[in-house]
């Protein structure tokens, strides 16, 4: 599957293939992962060096670099694309019910909660909005997340296009640590 999709990309986008490097390779006659796949170890060392075995294994979709797992999440969020599109803001808040849980499930088993709510609107044409909202406070319950993601949805003009997919996702999150007490509602400014 990795070699399938490497194939047609072009060896600049390649991890670890620079401007120059990608010239060098323009030069050799390797402007793709196919070409690339075609180049024996030998021919990518003579080339390249010690970088050479790296790019024979890139072009078959192998990677040994480790996967670092270990960043610092800045949100969370979830999102569905429908098999309709809907039109009504009663089946759009029905839909966001399953996306609100699974957002919420990853908060309490984490621990995170944030303070910033945004709500992912992606209409049937495919043009998208984002809104957000933001508090002093983290987001301390699940029905808190769902009242700030409904509101949000209820300040949406009406549309006739139709809404594709809907995402929510909090952000601006703060340490486990922090969230001690986070369930005293928290009273969010709306821009009049």
């Amino acid at each position: 599957m990795g070699a399938d999709f490497v194939a047609d990309l072009a060896v600049g986008r390649f991890h670890g293939v620079g401007p120059a490097t990608a010239a060098k390779m323009e030069r050799l006659g390797i402007r793709t992962g196919r070409d690339l796949r075609e180049c024996t170890v030998a021919f990518l060392a003579e080339h390249f060096g010690k970088i050479g075995p790296y790019y024979h294994g890139i072009a078959r979709g192998i990677d040994e670099r480790p996967v670092r797992a270990n960043r610092i999440r800045k949100s969370v969020g979830a999102e569905n694309t429908f098999s309709r599109d809907l039109f009504e803001k009663a089946e759009m808040r029905e839909a966001l019910a399953p996306i609100l849980d699974k957002v919420w499930r990853h908060c309490e088993a984490s621990g995170t909660r944030g303070r910033t709510v945004t709500l992912k609107v992606k209409y049937a044409d495919f043009r998208q909005i984002t809104r957000a909202l933001s508090g002093t406070r983290p987001v301390g319950s699940r029905a808190m997340l769902e009242e700030q993601a409904f509101r949000l949805l209820a300040d949406l003009a009406p549309d006739p296009r139709g809404v594709r997919l809907l995402g929510v996702t909090l952000s601006a999150l703060a340490e486990p640590a922090a969230n001690e007490g986070s369930a005293v509602p928290v009273q969010f400014a709306l821009p009049f």
